[in-house]
Formats: structure tokens, sequence, C-alpha cells
């Protein structure tokens, strides 16, 4: 699929770094309770940690205690959702619709009046405070 920001993928490593190259290109997970952003919450907004685009406001994000930043609800039209069938189940995996990084699954079981629970990795955002 072709998005407005469109890099190889030897760019988006050397830009990125392994961790994060592994996390927003390749599909990877960071181990629960090990993000920055997992308790974090200051009011700002989180952006695709691979182009820079907002795709989170901080007053959609609450603690699932899955160990992952969670949120109840995206940016409208940030974010692109994909059915995925991998490690045997049915999920919702979400990406950055400016340049198609994994952020994570977003999943139908959320306390808030929205029923969602958009789990994201620390790894696929860049937190910018509100000053």
């Amino acid at each position: 699929m072709k998005y407005p920001v469109n890099k190889t993928e030897e760019e988006w490593k050397a830009e990125l770094g392994l961790e994060r190259y592994k996390i927003l290109r390749q599909k990877g997970t960071e181990f629960p309770h090990s993000g920055k952003y997992n308790l974090t919450f200051e009011q700002g907004t989180y952006c695709c940690g691979a182009c820079g685009e907002p795709l989170f406001k901080s007053d959609s994000k609450f603690d699932a205690h899955c160990g992952w930043p969670s949120f109840d609800e995206s940016i409208p039209g940030k974010v692109e959702y994909i059915k995925d069938v991998s490690h045997g189940m049915l999920r919702t995996e979400i990406l950055c619709a400016n340049c198609g990084s994994h952020l994570g699954h977003v999943f139908d079981d959320g306390p808030t009046k929205t029923g969602q629970r958009y789990c994201v990795n620390s790894l696929s955002v860049d937190f910018k405070e509100e000053k």
C-alpha cells in the first residue's frame, strides 16, 4: 500500500535504529510493562515514532493494566485498521495511516464509553507534551 511518507526499508532501519525498526516496520511487540509511556499521563499528543504524525491525544489515554499504553480512541483518520490472524487469533492491527508503521492492536474490551482499547507499543510513538 502507498502512504504519504514512503521510504525504503534500508532508510527506515537507518533512521529508526534496530529496536524501533523491529516494532514499527517488522510488527514486533515490546515486553509488557517495559515501555516508557505505559504509565505516562501528562497532557499532550502521542505521535508516530517513525514519521511524527499525531495519532492519539492524552485525554484518550487510560491505564488498562495490560502493560502497554492504552487509548480509547485515535485522532480521526490517523490510524489504519488491518485484520490480523497471526498467533492463532483474530485481532485488528493498527498502523499509522501516514507511513504504514505498526503501532499495536485495538480491542473491543475498553472500559470507557467507546468500548475500545488501543494497545500501543511505547516504541511506536513519541510524546509531545503540551506547554
